[in-house]
């Protein structure tokens, strides 16, 4: 009988780490998820399976707990998920963004080489990295312009996640993962914003709609097929970088007008401009190349823009209507 494999996530409480918890477990890993010790540790998005995963506190800015983690469990895959992620806190946050988003890697690879050197690792890369955009759509080659602290903090990751590859022959790979939401993700990121405030309104909680740069175009997918990538990316023989996206583009806009179509309301009659949600430096058009994702790991998104916003808008109405 094969040995059971090793899963560490750092990050296992948000978005991606939830969803990634549950296809391991699927998949039989045994998973230790790494939390940063604080007064209140969210678990809403794992309560369902927290019973079934180990929880290690360590921190990315501390390098002794996140050694003596790495040596203690010795996984054979380490998904980095974490980091300060939300793009508006890095201006006002840019050296936490620095500590957590940009050296947290190069501190997780020091343990990996150091105590688990066979581990495969994957890096959480973004979008964002591409920033002020030098081609459409944007492929694993497409130079970086960050326009963000995020933004340049995830390209250090990038980066040294490479190095460390091509120094010390580890398996590191990164997955350049383009907008990707569900009801999990955070009320601070546009998507869920809209789909919240469009629940919220329905149901006569508000009556209007704060928003910013409505121009803005992404590349949204599903969290849920995104995961499954990151797992495709360290089953193959060779590490390599992936962009994952859905290849399709659409503005905040049409963002708008779908989520309120899904409650049958005209979103022009709730939503105001305010300039306190414009960027200092906006990111005007994100959309990512998936083919080589799609040769390689024959992984493809599974769910559409239209059903993702209808998804999110329904489990918003559900929790608000439960209180």
């Amino acid at each position: 009988m094969a040995k059971q494999r090793k899963a560490l996530i750092t990050g296992i409480t948000g978005q991606d780490g939830s969803y990634l918890c549950e296809l391991l477990l699927s998949k039989n890993y045994e998973i230790y998820g790494m939390v940063r010790r604080a007064s209140h540790v969210p678990f809403e998005r794992i309560k369902g399976i927290v019973d079934r995963i180990h929880i290690l506190d360590a921190d990315l800015t501390d390098q002794t707990s996140i050694d003596d983690i790495v040596s203690s469990v010795k996984p054979d895959e380490i998904y980095n998920l974490a980091a300060q992620s939300f793009v508006p806190t890095s201006w006002n946050q840019p050296l936490l963004t620095g500590e957590v988003t940009a050296l947290g890697v190069t501190r997780l690879l020091n343990a990996m080489r150091r105590h688990a050197p066979k581990s495969r690792f994957y890096q959480a890369s973004s979008s964002e990295m591409f920033g002020k955009v030098l081609e459409v759509p944007q492929k694993e080659t497409t130079p970086f312009y960050p326009r963000s602290p995020y933004g340049v903090s995830k390209v250090y990751g990038h980066y040294i996640t490479i190095n460390y590859r091509e120094s010390y022959g580890l398996y590191a790979v990164s997955g350049i993962c383009f907008n990707h939401e569900s009801p999990r993700r955070g009320l601070e990121f546009v998507t869920r914003k809209v789909t919240h405030g469009t629940a919220r309104i329905k149901l006569g909680l508000a009556d209007e709609l704060p928003m910013g740069n409505l121009k803005a175009k992404r590349d949204w997918g599903f969290a849920g097929d995104y995961v499954e990538a990151m797992w495709l990316m360290l089953q193959q023989k060779e590490p390599d970088d992936y962009v994952l996206a859905t290849g399709e583009i659409h503005t905040v806009e049409e963002l708008l007008k779908t989520s309120f179509a899904a409650v049958d309301l005209d979103w022009r009659k709730y939503v105001r401009v305010d300039k306190r949600f414009l960027r200092p430096a906006e990111v005007d058009l994100l959309c990512g190349d998936p083919t080589k994702a799609k040769r390689k790991l024959g992984w493809k998104p599974k769910v559409n823009f239209k059903q993702l916003i209808d998804m999110m808008v329904e489990s918003d109405l559900e929790q608000l209507r439960k209180g």
